[in-house]
């Protein structure tokens, strides 16, 4: 045979060289990360899923031993952030902090997102849960969700509602409440939580929808009355709060967040993150600090996270065919 022609020698230099290859390859993915990691926030900075964003981002530094550097975004309801994410480099240094906003209700109501929430992502894992919350200014004479809807059915279109941007899980919580009521509600649409939550406490808007955690606050103090949150079950940090589905039957909207990786990030790179965030998230002294936000730490896999995002997208596109919303 040829290969008997082949002196030993150059069979060895063959050898070592597939050799120092493989050592090379696995030395390049045990490195990572080997620089900072930039973590895009899609929304200004000072708002409660910036602030959750920095305590994933210190906790993913202590656990890698790279800066994660969190790298506010904000604009056109999470879009802009968004489309940098999914432009950037698949290298595992730009990671994107998706929300129900941006990877379930903003391609359901906008005709051009400038990303595609399935195509140009990869899902890493789950992170947070957290309901939505209906409160009112305490002079509201409402003090149970079925008054409200009895003031609102009594009296169509004299009773406003803020909402903490278009197209938040707050104004599709919104939305959906007025579809399954029958109720007209005005809505005002503020630029984030923080200014419409000043109005709401200072009278100028009776009612507002927003997310429990930007919330929280207000509600704690008694600056804000409490109707009811979104989930099925009374939330732990506030189970005091009875669950809009205790009126209406089956009702749940939630806030979630969410790690991605622009698509076609390494699996290496994904597996590495998936099992450091589960880890970071499962921590007790973490749990801890995001109920004090009102959020749940959850977890899991990219697959269900993946799972997650195509029926958070089916639910909004049915919902904008029965109770079509205007883009502004």
């Amino acid at each position: 045979m040829m290969t008997s022609n082949v002196p030993s020698a150059v069979w060895r230099l063959l050898a070592s060289i597939i050799l120092a290859s493989t050592a090379l390859g696995a030395a390049s993915q045990e490195a990572y990360p080997s620089k900072p990691i930039r973590l895009i926030v899609p929304f200004p900075p000072g708002g409660s899923s910036g602030a959750m964003a920095l305590v994933l981002a210190d906790q993913l530094t202590q656990r890698l031993g790279q800066q994660v550097l969190v790298d506010n975004r904000g604009g056109a309801s999470g879009n802009i952030g968004a489309a940098v994410a999914a432009k950037a480099p698949a290298d595992g240094y730009t990671l994107f902090w998706g929300t129900g906003g941006t990877h379930g209700i903003n391609p359901a109501i906008f005709k051009n997102t400038g990303y595609d929430a399935v195509k140009d992502f990869t899902p890493i894992v789950l992170a947070l849960n957290a309901p939505n919350v209906i409160v009112v200014n305490p002079a509201f004479p409402a003090t149970t969700l079925k008054q409200l809807i009895d003031l609102a059915k009594a009296s169509p279109g004299k009773y406003s509602a803020a909402v903490p941007g278009f197209g938040s899980t707050p104004t599709m919580m919104g939305e959906l409440f007025k579809y399954r009521t029958g109720v007209n509600i005005v809505h005002v649409q503020y630029q984030g939580s923080g200014p419409a939550l000043t109005d709401v406490i200072a009278g100028h808007v009776p009612i507002m929808y927003d997310g429990l955690p930007s919330a929280m606050q207000h509600i704690k103090s008694g600056r804000l009355r409490a109707l009811a949150v979104s989930s099925t079950a009374r939330t732990t940090a506030e189970p005091e709060i009875p669950t809009i589905s205790e009126t209406l039957s089956g009702f749940e909207v939630p806030a979630w967040w969410a790690l991605f990786a622009p698509t076609s990030t390494p699996k290496t790179v994904v597996d590495r993150l998936n099992r450091e965030v589960n880890a970071i998230l499962s921590t007790p002294a973490v749990q801890k600090r995001y109920l004090e936000f009102g959020a749940t730490t959850v977890g899991g896999t990219p697959e269900q996270l993946r799972d997650l995002v195509q029926s958070e997208l089916t639910r909004w596109t049915e919902l904008m065919r029965v109770q079509p919303i205007k883009v502004e």
